[in-house]
C-alpha cells in the first residue's frame, strides 16, 4: 500500500482542518494525509485583496508554497447576492468590518435586504481552491451552491452565512443540515473533491 500523499493548508483554523478531513475521509479510500502549514502564524501573511475567490486562494497557496516545502492548498469561499451587485462577494469575511461577529455580518446582510423578495432573494455560496508547490500552480478548481437568504436565521450549526442560507434542495438551512449533508452539497466539498479528482490523476 503507497503512503499517503501530505497535503498542507494554508491556514491556522484546526476547525476547517477538520472540515477537510472530514471531506477527505467522505471521499472514499484516496491516499491523502491532511496537516495545516507548521507554524503558519508566524509567516507572513497573504494580501487576500484581489478581486476574486480564484485569484485570493491561488495567491495564499503560491505565497505560502514558497515558504513552506510540500504540496500546499489554499481556499477562499464566500457569499454572493445578485441583487446586492455579488455582495458581499470576497469581502463576506469582512463584510461588517474585520472585528465583525458572524450575527453582526449576518444582521448587515439582512438589513441590506429588507425590501428584497422573491428571486431577489436568491444567492449562492462560491468557494476556490489552490494548490501549489514550490511557487508553482498545480490546480485551481471552484464550484458553487445555490439557494436563497431567509428573512430570519433558521438551525444552530454551521458557521457563517451558513444561518441564513436556505438550500431548496433538501428544505433547509445550511445551520440546519448534519455535517455529512453539508459536506456532500456545500461549496467547498464539490470543490474539494474536484481537487482531490485532479490529484488523484497526477499521482
Amino acid at each position: 500500500m503507497r503512503a499517503p500523499v501530505k497535503l498542507f493548508l494554508a491556514s491556522s483554523n484546526p476547525g476547517k482542518l477538520a472540515e477537510y478531513r472530514g471531506l477527505a475521509a467522505s471521499g472514499g479510500s484516496a491516499p491523502f494525509e491532511l496537516e495545516l502549514v507548521p507554524e503558519f502564524d508566524s509567516l507572513p501573511m497573504f494580501d487576500e485583496s484581489a478581486p476574486t475567490f480564484a485569484e485570493n486562494a491561488a495567491g495564499k497557496a503560491l505565497h505560502h508554497s514558497r515558504l513552506r516545502e510540500g504540496l500546499v492548498f489554499a481556499d477562499d469561499s464566500g457569499l454572493v447576492v445578485p441583487a446586492l451587485g455579488g455582495a458581499p462577494g470576497v469581502h463576506s469575511a469582512r463584510y461588517a468590518g474585520p472585528q465583525a461577529t458572524n450575527s453582526q455580518r449576518i444582521a448587515k446582510l439582512l438589513n441590506e435586504m429588507t425590501s428584497l423578495t422573491g428571486d431577489q432573494r436568491e444567492a449562492y455560496f462560491v468557494c476556490a481552491i489552490a494548490l501549489a508547490k514550490q511557487g508553482r500552480a498545480i490546480a485551481i478548481v471552484t464550484d458553487r451552491v445555490d439557494g436563497q437568504i431567509l428573512g430570519t436565521p433558521r438551525g444552530s450549526g454551521g458557521f457563517g452565512y451558513d444561518p441564513v442560507f436556505y438550500f431548496p434542495a433538501l428544505e433547509k438551512s445550511f445551520a440546519e443540515l448534519m455535517a455529512e449533508q453539508k459536506n456532500q452539497h456545500s461549496h467547498r466539498g464539490k470543490a474539494f473533491r474536484k481537487l482531490l479528482a485532479a490529484l488523484s490523476g497526477m499521482i
